[in-house]
């Protein structure tokens, strides 16, 4: 539902001499807080507004994601997360990710052929591999090969933004969710110097991006049901989260009319960042500075003493001032993928549960309302899975494409103009070059 503009008034009060009143008109969504329209404020009454990250600014119109940081809330299209990991498939949430409903059966057989038929890379993608060193970032060779699928799948260039068909968004939204998995195993076969693996027909999407990974030539790859649906899973937990910095890069960049690949590869760079896409590794290598369930007093005391920047990684969230709904799903799935692989008695399980419990119980920690997010038990996960830390940040670029092309495709049908903020300019004044 659109955004209804109220009957209220908001006022600003501007000082020129005399005191002088301003009206602005106030915005109501479907869920949340009201929200006063600041579209008029400098025209109207000389002055515009700071925000620095726009913490407290709606940059966009959207139906896609709901969430409710106080509460611990968050909703795809209406649909609770919770009920979306336990019911759905990832290929039925990136579909409504991108239509607003969940697809029939007869939608959702088509999705699946098509992510199927789209999940081949061309063939002359496996000649950009040759251009990176072996030992090059997961991401960088991920945000190279996909900004280079451009120029394979170049029929929106950057003058067409506005003549971009149905059928075209369509397409490129299938395109990129289907070949992501396979570019993201490539990545890792290529760093490993692995052969390159083909999708496989007759697997689900969390399937094959396993048996690409994992799987040889010369054998057999059996499928594991357990962890093949946690993967899922994990992949349904990150498909979207609102205006985070990397899907804002997205429909800022995309805004402009460029190539929806290059438009992902942007994505991409935004979520490389440790401060982004990196928190599940940064949990790891957390645990590995503790060592042993020994460890935890002196480094909590070295947390809350602010002793060298330390830091309880895996705790707290911009958005969530309550408990992520994502977190608790998330330990769930490593309770089970740990059971399932004989590693339930893992060490470092042991430790990042006594961790949870500690901070958990610890009134420096629940003043600041510091709880577990969705990075905390993933990690774990994943390299229990024998995925390396350094492709955490891919698989978390592949799950978020569902999201990316979805917002990508509503913020081109809602014909957004391109992003242009302001800065308080801080510098020196109007001065002159002095005469030589």
């Amino acid at each position: 539902m659109a955004a209804q503009q109220d009957a209220g008034q908001w006022v600003l009060r501007r000082v020129e001499g005399t005191a002088q009143e301003v009206p602005l008109g106030s915005m109501k969504g479907q869920l949340g807080p009201d929200v006063v329209d600041m579209r008029t404020l400098y025209r109207r009454a000389g002055v515009f507004s700071y925000d620095p990250g726009f913490a407290n600014t709606a940059s966009c119109m959207s139906a896609i994601t709901y969430i409710d940081g106080e509460a611990g809330i968050l909703l795809h299209r209406g649909y609770p997360i919770e009920q979306l990991c336990q019911k759905a498939s990832f290929p039925e949430v990136a579909w409504l990710l991108s239509h607003g409903e969940l697809p029939d059966a007869r939608q959702k057989a088509r999705f699946e052929h098509g992510l199927m038929a789209e999940a081949h890379l061309h063939e002359q993608i496996r000649n950009f591999f040759n251009g990176f060193r072996r030992d090059s970032h997961p991401m960088a060779m991920l945000c190279g090969t996909l900004a280079g699928l451009s120029s394979f799948y170049g029929n929106q260039g950057a003058d067409q933004r506005h003549r971009i068909t149905s059928e075209e968004r369509e397409m490129s939204t299938l395109r990129l969710v289907a070949k992501m998995p396979t570019l993201a195993a490539w990545v890792y076969r290529y760093s490993r110097g692995l052969p390159l693996i083909y999708p496989r027909p007759g697997l689900s999407y969390a399937e094959n991006c396993l048996h690409m990974l994992f799987s040889m030539p010369e054998a057999a790859w059996e499928v594991n049901p357990v962890l093949a649906r946690a993967f899922e899973r994990i992949l349904i937990l990150h498909a979207d989260h609102g205006q985070n910095v990397s899907t804002s890069t997205v429909r800022t960049v995309g805004a402009t009319g460029v190539n929806p690949f290059a438009c992902v590869a942007a994505g991409v760079a935004a979520l490389w960042g440790p401060a982004h896409g990196g928190a599940n590794e940064a949990v790891l290598d957390m645990l590995d500075e503790i060592g042993t369930v020994d460890g935890i007093p002196d480094f909590m005391n070295r947390v809350r003493n602010q002793e060298d920047g330390t830091r309880l990684m895996g705790f707290g969230h911009r958005v969530y001032r309550n408990l992520d709904p994502r977190a608790g799903l998330m330990r769930n799935i490593c309770h089970e993928v740990l059971a399932e692989l004989g590693m339930d008695h893992d060490p470092r399980l042991e430790l990042a549960m006594k961790l949870e419990e500690t901070a958990l119980n610890d009134e420096y920690f629940i003043s600041r309302r510091l709880y577990p997010n969705v990075d905390f038990y993933s990690g774990i996960i994943l390299r229990a899975m024998g995925i390396p830390s350094s492709m955490f940040t891919v698989f978390f670029a592949v799950a978020r494409t569902a999201g990316w092309v979805a917002q990508w495709k509503e913020m081109l049908e809602s014909r957004a103009g391109i992003s242009r903020p302001r800065a308080l300019y801080v510098g020196p004044d109007r001065r002159d070059v002095p005469a030589s």
